[in-house]
């Protein structure tokens, strides 16, 4: 017999997977006005992550008034609730619902390079509705594998479920800390393969090696992907995200590079985090603001933590 917490556990994720599924089945308005009461439990209500939102916002866009500030956390609030929604819905959409509701421009030049047998580096961000953009598998060529990197949920009933949902329409997920052997052995197997990466996350203190003016911040920035994609000879794709109504996104697909080794260091992550603003900027209330992404800053890095020998080290420890 297996252990009581693993019983427990699977009895758990059944349990959950049946209601999330059952609730899947619902037809989009009406999940639609699940998502409305929502917004006024969290928005009105609880006041979900408010301060940090409003902070973040005020800092971003000092230029913006108090009025217009305010639309885009109300706006953003609506758009946390549908992405909520349309994340369960996916457990059950058809293809050509899927189709129909998450597309991509810009998918024939970068097919191109599928065909041309050279992988890619898909470079996306926390803009909503960011769980859609696992639908790629249906829109490139046969064969191609879609591998999404991810960081494990300690909650392991809905870590799986995240990945059920994601992984419905045979995109593979990839552990973050497995993202390099996994692109070997691909790459060794002659599989052709987009690696979807979501870059905009706050790095630990240890991994800070650059730095960006992003949103009016000096912000630190992951560069990982940025080094797999130069090890791996990974072309450098740009998803540019926005909604063009309620339940319909575009992904845009924007080619940067088909040479990454050429490009000098952190040139990748610059131009990442240019077209992150722009996107941002265009449409704010769709990226994730309840987030502290500015938490860490450059003056409390300089007290605790220098470089010695490329790598980041306690000024204590050194």
């Amino acid at each position: 017999m297996g252990k009581p917490s693993n019983i427990i556990s699977k009895i758990g994720y059944h349990a959950v997977y049946s209601f999330w599924y059952a609730l899947s089945l619902l037809p989009m308005w009406l999940l639609y006005v699940l998502s409305d009461i929502m917004f006024f439990i969290l928005a009105i209500v609880v006041k979900y992550r408010k301060k940090t939102i409003e902070k973040n916002l005020l800092t971003a866009f000092p230029d913006k008034t108090d009025l217009e500030r305010k639309v885009i956390v109300y706006k953003f609030y609506h758009s946390f609730c549908d992405y909520i929604v349309e994340t369960v819905k996916l457990m059950s959409m058809s293809e050509k619902q899927l189709k129909r509701r998450m597309r991509f421009e810009g998918i024939e030049e970068m097919n191109k390079i599928l065909q041309g047998g050279q992988s890619v580096a898909l470079f996306l961000s926390h803009t909503f509705n960011w769980e859609w953009i696992s639908t790629i598998t249906l829109w490139v060529p046969e064969g191609v594998v879609c591998g999404e990197v991810y960081h494990p949920l300690e909650n392991k009933v809905f870590d799986r479920l995240i990945l059920d949902a994601r992984q419905k329409n045979h995109a593979v997920g990839v552990p973050m800390q497995d993202t390099l052997r996994q692109i070997v052995a691909w790459k060794r197997d002659g599989i052709a393969h987009v690696m979807g990466y979501l870059y905009d996350q706050k790095p630990h203190w240890h991994n800070i090696h650059h730095w960006v003016n992003f949103l009016n911040h000096d912000t630190p920035v992951l560069t990982g992907a940025e080094r797999i994609c130069k090890a791996t000879d990974q072309a450098v794709v740009y998803g540019d995200m926005m909604r063009k109504k309620r339940g319909y996104y575009v992904c845009r697909l924007k080619v940067m590079t088909t040479k990454p080794k050429e490009q000098e260091d952190w040139t990748v992550t610059d131009w990442y985090y240019k077209q992150l603003e722009e996107t941002v900027r265009r449409q704010p209330e769709l990226w994730l603001w309840s987030h502290k992404r500015w938490k860490r800053t450059r003056e409390e890095f300089d007290k605790r933590f220098k470089y010695v020998n490329g790598k980041v080290v306690r000024r204590d420890e050194a």
